[in-house]
């Protein structure tokens, strides 16, 4: 997906303008806006020359996205602005309501004529330096497009065109009635009021952003190379792949690489999540961002730049932000006719009353309220600043939700698919049990199995070192294939290979039977144990009213005494890749259904699931294959996923309720259906604080506990 940073877009009305006339360009499959971000993503293979165009023929500024992973160019415009219309605003409000309504003093030369030119010069400097809502505004009508902006431009102008009007009957009549007829100070206010909402949403938005500006700030600036047998300091930016750097204790590893030389112990928490810090000996990997907490090592660069661990967490969480959750849309179709029916609302209102009362003036004053107490831009930024926090947060727990689609829909997952190896458990064999002399039945057993490569091998072997058995050497040592494996120890016969003990099998246990002198000594059980939080990760799942299903091409023995210990409902046991996708093709026909599963054999599978969840430390074509992808590699952040989705869509189904029921109410309320009369500037206020009310509701997310 392409991603592009707009400029200029200020509602929901602008963010579907955009996404329309993209959408349009030849070779666009897909195209969303992010009014949170100002940001876009699009699929295909049109040209970005041609995609920037749309957008600028559209009205707005489109680039390439940059390293910046936040467009945030308008803030500081936005700041200044604020801050002229304030100190121009306190002047107007003196001579207006402070002199007319409160006495206060002014020159005994400055008449009401006077008085209404210094309101009128006062209130055109705030419309000046508030031009941007006029030229957009006028833009919009002219494309046939208003937008936010337009309803803005009116009720500001209109007020101020009215008032101008009023002035110049009174310096003509000197009739001082039309002094009653000056809205000066609503047509500055209103504008003032707007960008006050406007930087108390910038701010709550950039609040919503803090994940991935926090992610940004995790790489280090510079890293120490080895170039030409020296050591130099460079900026981390410029290493290449293949580059030799070194990391001293306390300093972060600059890019993803391999240990070539040295042992230490690494602070991995910032990507998995694990407090405590991760021995690592020569040929392990290190990843960008990680600190080295013991030890001198010397590593070698493997993923540079974007490719690294930490840069695809990076453009997962970003490019999340850049795609429509489906409850976006019912936002989207109410935005695209919203501000024209505003429009017609507010000239509905004009007419009525200046029939029902015949004062043009109390007309006006309605129909300026209806227009800038609309609020489109709370609809809009309802779906994407609640999708945004939820993925900042996730991002935190180390879940990536790699669409705003997949973090609304896992959580309305019914059904639950579980690979076995890998992910509920270790994925790797352990010794469980020891039968016989268990000191010489090891003793045998490390004579013979440290000759051995064999999985089964090395966990016997791992365990004799755990267990500090000392190993004597073999002679005559054979490989039997399908047997295992035999030697002469002490000049006696010694072998290890399959027993058939079907206990042991009915556990899901592989046992080792160890032989000396062709009697059986003693037995050894091997098994891939469960993974030490599955039990409990599939009990919350069943809390949820969950169906889990374990899916593995082991055999169905070992697969159900798997499924018994961990709690599992169903098993499908001796499946291909293609039959886990069958089965997981099946179970779709009962409820919405999530695959979990690490390995290039769960990718299919993953694919055709409604949600495909990744384990993080599996292959990259699983996790490509994904949907969300769990960093900490724990099906307990399956159920925290599931949770975190479901409070999201919650959330942003509340946002959606209260920009809806905000208009609902309020317009009828600016029109004075409820025999109440508003005044602008009221409205104009009201407006500012719906989109705040927005967001501030969407960062309540920031406290989700799992």
């Amino acid at each position: 997906m392409k991603q592009f940073d707009v400029q200029g877009m200020h509602c929901a009305a602008c963010q579907a303008r955009v996404e329309k006339a993209v959408s349009k360009v030849d070779g666009v499959d897909a195209c969303a806006v992010n009014l949170l971000t100002n940001s876009m993503g699009v699929e295909g293979t049109a040209s970005d020359k041609d995609i920037i165009k749309a957008v600028k023929d559209a009205g707005y500024k489109a680039r390439v996205k940059t390293d910046d992973a936040i467009n945030d160019t308008d803030t500081a415009a936005l700041k200044k602005r604020l801050i002229a219309s304030v100190a121009v605003l306190i002047v107007l409000m003196y001579f207006s309501m402070g002199h007319m309504l409160f006495g206060f003093p002014v020159p005994g030369w400055m008449d009401h004529k006077i008085l209404g030119i210094i309101q009128l010069l006062l209130s055109a400097a705030i419309l000046i330096i508030n031009r941007h809502f006029f030229v957009s505004g006028i833009k919009g009508i002219i494309r046939l497009a208003p937008n936010m902006d337009t309803l803005i431009a009116m009720g500001s102008g209109t007020a101020f065109g009215y008032s101008t009007v009023m002035l110049i009957k009174l310096i003509t009549t000197g009739d001082m009635k039309y002094m009653d007829e000056f809205y000066f100070e609503s047509a500055a206010m209103i504008l003032t009021l707007i960008t006050v909402g406007k930087m108390l949403e910038a701010a709550s938005k950039g609040r919503t952003t803090n994940a991935i500006k926090s992610l940004i700030k995790l790489t280090p600036d510079t890293a120490n190379v080895i170039r030409e047998g020296e050591e130099i300091t460079i900026p981390a930016k410029d290493i290449k792949a293949g580059d030799i750097f070194v990391v001293r204790p306390g300093e972060k590893i600059p890019v993803d690489g391999t240990i070539i030389e040295g042992t230490t112990a690494i602070d991995e928490s910032a990507l998995t999540g694990e407090s405590i810090p991760c021995d690592k000996n020569t040929g392990d990997e290190v990843y960008t961002a990680t600190i080295n907490k013991a030890g001198f090592i010397k590593c070698e660069a493997t993923r540079v730049g974007k490719d690294t661990t930490l840069a695809r967490i990076i453009k997962t969480v970003e490019e999340s932000a850049a795609t429509k959750a489906p409850i976006a849309k019912l936002a989207d179709k109410i935005s695209g006719v919203f501000v024209p029916a505003v429009i017609a609302i507010a000239a509905v209102t004009f007419i009525i009353w200046q029939i029902v009362k015949g004062d043009t003036g109390f007309a006006l004053a309605r129909a300026i309220c209806v227009l800038v107490i609309s609020c489109p831009c709370a609809l809009g930024l309802a779906t994407p600043v609640a999708i945004m926090v939820g993925n900042g947060v996730g991002a935190k727990k180390n879940i990536l939700f790699k669409t705003s689609e997949a973090m609304q829909e896992t959580g309305k997952i019914r059904i639950v698919a579980l690979d076995k190896t890998g992910t509920v458990t270790e994925g790797r064999p352990k010794v469980t049990d020891v039968e016989g002399d268990r000191d010489e039945v090891l003793r045998i057993a490390g004579a013979l199995e440290s000759r051995s490569e064999h999985p089964i091998s090395l966990a016997i072997m791992e365990y004799i070192k755990e267990n500090k058995i000392a190993c004597p050497e073999v002679k005559d040592f054979r490989s039997i294939t399908g047997s295992g494996v035999e030697g002469i120890l002490d000049g006696i016969k010694v072998e290890a290979g399959r027993a058939e003990a079907d206990r042991y099998a009915k556990e899901g246990k592989t046992p080792i039977a160890i032989k000396k002198d062709g009697e059986t000594i003693g037995i050894i059980a091997v098994a891939d144990t469960i993974k030490a939080d599955s039990r409990e990760a599939i009990k919350e799942l069943k809390k949820l009213n969950i169906r889990t299903v374990m899916l593995t091409g082991d055999n169905r023995l070992t697969a159900e005494a798997i499924a018994r210990e961990a709690g599992i409902d169903e098993v499908i046991a001796e499946v291909r890749p293609e039959g886990k996708e069958e089965a997981v093709r099946k179970l779709k026909e009962d409820g919405k259904t999530a695959m979990v599963g690490d390995g290039i054999n769960d990718a299919p599978a993953l694919t055709t699931a409604d949600i495909g969840i990744a384990i993080g430390a599996g292959t990259d074509i699983a996790i490509d294959a994904a949907d969300v992808v769990l960093m900490r590699s724990s099906i307990k952040d399956v159920v925290t996923a599931i949770k975190l989705s479901r409070k999201t869509y919650t959330n942003i189904k509340e946002n959606l309720f209260w920009a809806l029921i905000y208009n609902v109410v309020l317009i009828p309320l600016a029109a004075g259906v409820y025999g109440l009369a508003m005044d602008p500037m009221y409205g104009a206020a009201a407006m500012s604080l719906s989109s705040f009310f927005v967001v501030t509701n969407a960062l309540r997310l920031n406290r989700f506990k799992e």
